[in-house]
């Protein structure tokens, strides 16, 4: 064991080493990538397209190549599926993404390289841990083994050259012997369809198991603690797994979880570090222990552009790179990869909270805001409001969805909020107060719509009962893996459909 420890850290140096470089210089290793993966996808039929041979500099490509999104490449990539090669890509590409994107949208299928699964996903998750340990000498966490909370879906094929699954069953099924042999559940449970099957399979195999970290969306595993929890008749997860010391997660916003996590593993011994892994690409994880802000990776095959919130909705939006990005501004994230995704407008937004080195939180979704009146309310607004009322009110979020309440005769406007809580307020009422007065500080525009209640009234809690979310979840047939709630919409939909589920 000491030699594979001696090992392990002479790894985790070289890679620090690598980071601090691209960190010193991020201008230089991001226009080096761009140009590499020009040239690298210049013979493909994309390459010959847009004339790739004859770009020599960032301004050249943003000219000749207009801003892509599913639709526009969803051409390219059926050939692809269907077994043609160098389309997007030159290396050859079998393995497909499958992404639903919201919780009701249709699945989008998207191209995983051999370099962005290597050069990318796997390079993200080893990052992770060389950057924990870095900051955690003291770790024994490759004594025990990583717990992966992944999606539902098996792999299946489009023919016997090309395959298909959620992002997470695909990794673990190119997974190297040694990663594997450290992983738990086994393979025919992680991959399982049946969500709730799935979880009670996960939850008995994996008790006996020396669990040393996690892997997975905060959502889906906090569903699967509370049952491993349930089952062994405990209330604290350390007295299951007493080495867990690292929860790595992503996907949503850690926020509205956080108190439920400290709950069910109460103390210091339990660490938190985000990732910000898509099913495009992995993009940023947190390098800091205790900072929940993310080092954005300028050395995975990625190359970064930027459109501000105010140009998102143009019919040509400016794009920038990282010259260009302010502090504390909404950006929409476009990518150019390994993969062959080209100015690809991913759909999320980002926050740059550090410009030395390029660090980021992801503040939402382009799709997923609240401009019912003019107030221009996102994700990061909404959860950040949420969790200093629930500070002040000493109550927790379990699940949440905000949609706009419009005028009528006898009303102003107001937002509809629909919570369940874990431990609810004492006071419905003055827990609404709070959050409105938390979101009049944070967002300007809220507080103009809520002057005199001319245009917006006070928020409306709607307190659901426990489990609510999670039946809507599975009568849309979402459980598990990447599905996640809709956070903010401008119509009442879901809304309406959570409504109905509720026994008044």
């Amino acid at each position: 064991m000491e030699i594979v420890n001696s090992v392990f850290s002479w790894i985790i140096k070289k890679r620090i080493h690598q980071m601090e470089l691209f960190m010193k210089h991020p201008i230089d290793v991001q226009t080096e990538l761009l140009l590499n993966l020009i040239d690298t996808a210049k013979n493909t039929e994309w390459g010959r397209k847009y004339d790739y041979k004859s770009i020599k500099n960032y301004q050249d490509y943003k000219n000749r190549v207009p801003l892509q999104d599913y639709g526009s490449l969803k051409d390219q990539i059926i050939r692809i599926k269907h077994g043609e090669q160098n389309v997007l890509w030159p290396t050859d590409i079998k393995w497909f993404a499958k992404s639903s994107g919201t919780s009701t949208g249709k699945s989008k299928f998207i191209p995983v390289s051999k370099e962005s699964l290597i050069d990318c996903h796997y390079k993200g998750g080893k990052d992770l841990l060389s950057i924990y340990h870095n900051n955690h000498p003291e770790s024994k966490l490759i004594l025990g083994k990583v717990l992966v909370v992944g999606g539902s879906s098996a792999i299946n094929s489009f023919s016997n050259k090309s395959y298909y699954g959620d992002l997470s069953a695909i990794i673990m099924k190119n997974f190297p012997m040694w990663v594997e042999h450290r992983r738990v559940p086994k393979m025919d449970i992680a991959i399982m369809d049946d969500w709730e099957e799935k979880i009670e399979k996960m939850a008995l195999s994996t008790t006996q198991e020396n669990v040393s970290n996690i892997s997975g969306v905060p959502s889906w595993t906090l569903v699967l603690m509370k049952r491993i929890l349930e089952i062994n008749k405990t209330d604290n997860i350390l007295d299951i797994w007493p080495n867990l010391e690292l929860f790595m997660h992503g996907g949503v916003n850690f926020s509205p979880y956080k108190e439920q996590f400290k709950k069910i593993a109460p103390g210091n011994q339990l660490n938190y570090y985000e990732n910000y892994n898509a099913t495009e690409g992995f993009f940023g994880l947190q390098d800091q222990s205790k900072v929940e802000e993310m080092l954005l990776m300028l050395d995975y095959g990625i190359f970064y552009e930027f459109i501000e919130q105010s140009e998102i909705h143009n019919e040509a939006p400016k794009t920038i790179t990282l010259e260009g990005v302010e502090l504390h501004k909404n950006y929409a994230l476009v990518i150019s990869t390994n993969a062959g995704l080209w100015r690809y407008v991913i759909g999320d937004t980002v926050m740059f909270t550090s410009l030395n080195p390029f660090r980021i939180k992801v503040t939402g979704r382009i799709n997923q805001f609240i401009n019912a009146f003019g107030e221009e309310l996102i994700i990061d607004n909404a959860e950040t409001a949420l969790s200093n009322a629930c500070e002040k009110t000493a109550s927790i979020i379990k699940e949440y969805t905000v949609a706009p309440k419009f005028f009528t005769n006898k009303s102003t406007g107001r937002h509809q909020w629909l919570i369940e809580f874990e431990k609810s307020p004492e006071n419905i009422e003055y827990f609404s107060k709070v959050l409105d007065e938390e979101l009049k500080a944070l967002n300007s525009d809220y507080e103009a719509k809520r002057v005199n209640n001319l245009v917006l009234d006070q928020p409306e809690i709607n307190k659901l009962a426990s489990g609510t979310f999670y039946q809507w979840m599975k009568v849309n047939n979402k459980l598990g893996g990447q599905h996640k709630i809709p956070r903010l919409s401008n119509d009442s939909k879901y809304v309406e459909e959570l409504l109905s589920l509720v026994q008044f």
